[in-house]
């Protein structure tokens, strides 16, 4: 008699060892701020959620992780360990729960992001099933004149400094792309007249939307967060959230600073 066998191709995928399911675990966790279920993580790992959650138990107790309502996250063990917790550490613990607010309300992916000369560079993304088509990763950079992130913060630096910042020739993306510095200043002139909201169409990547607003500190911009959608996404409608979860980050960080006003609050 012949007896059929019965494929498992999952289960041999599985690691054996507790250091590679660990490692496996770890390795589910796309940025510092990304945030996953028990179930996300069963999931990735294909363990059984039973092993996922013991092995998350383990990891949280000696802070290669975190919890918290949002799920599960990388700890500062973890962070540490891959040179993630530089001088903007502090930034991206405020702003996490935030960004996950602004994803989990609009259902669009939310950049954070800081200046780096004339570049934005992305601290963090989050973001559901869009996510994989907005063509940005944690780490990487790109021009701030047509960035909606890059904007945001150029708006508040005097324009001797924009202009040292984005130089002599302003880098075209796409055919949509602000690329003369004149109409750069207009631009942001544009964003500091709706209270600090800037919107870009299709300039840095083609199909693609941004609205962001800067996150400030009373020596001048630190960091921005942005929505991002496709081209024909009504993002006027959704901006005055991206604009609220920025000061509300500016306070938490500086809390003697009114966003509004650009100065310190002094006690009478």
């Amino acid at each position: 008699m012949t007896v059929a066998r019965v494929e498992t191709p999952d289960r041999q995928d599985v690691p054996v060892s507790m250091v590679e399911r660990m490692t496996l675990i770890l390795d589910a966790f796309p940025g510092p701020s990304a945030r996953l279920t028990l179930e996300d993580v069963a999931r990735i790992t294909h363990l059984p959620r039973s092993t996922a959650h013991r092995i998350l138990d383990q990891l949280l107790k000696v802070s290669w992780l975190e919890h918290s309502s949002f799920g599960y996250s990388l700890g500062p063990r973890a962070l540490h360990l891959g040179g993630v917790a530089d001088d903007t550490s502090e930034l991206r613990a405020v702003a996490s729960t935030h960004l996950h607010t602004l994803m989990l309300r609009t259902g669009l992916t939310v950049h954070l992001g800081v200046l780096d000369e004339g570049r934005i560079h992305y601290l963090d993304k989050i973001g559901a099933r869009f996510a994989t088509s907005v063509p940005s990763r944690v780490g990487g950079y790109a021009p701030a004149h047509c960035t909606a992130l890059g904007r945001a913060m150029l708006a508040w630096l005097p324009p001797e400094e924009v202009d040292e910042r984005v130089g002599e020739d302003l880098r075209a993306m796409t055919g949509n792309t602000v690329a003369d510095r004149r109409a750069l200043h207009h631009e942001l002139t544009r964003v500091r007249g709706r209270h600090g909201i800037a919107l870009e169409r299709s300039e840095c990547f083609d199909d693609i939307a941004c609205v962001a607003a800067a996150i400030r500190a009373p020596e001048g911009p630190i960091g921005a967060i942005s929505l991002v959608g496709d081209s024909s996404t009504p993002l006027e409608r959704v901006a005055p959230l991206v604009l609220d979860a920025a000061r509300q980050v500016t306070l938490e960080l500086f809390p003697d600073f009114d966003s509004r006003r650009g100065r310190a609050l002094r006690s009478v």
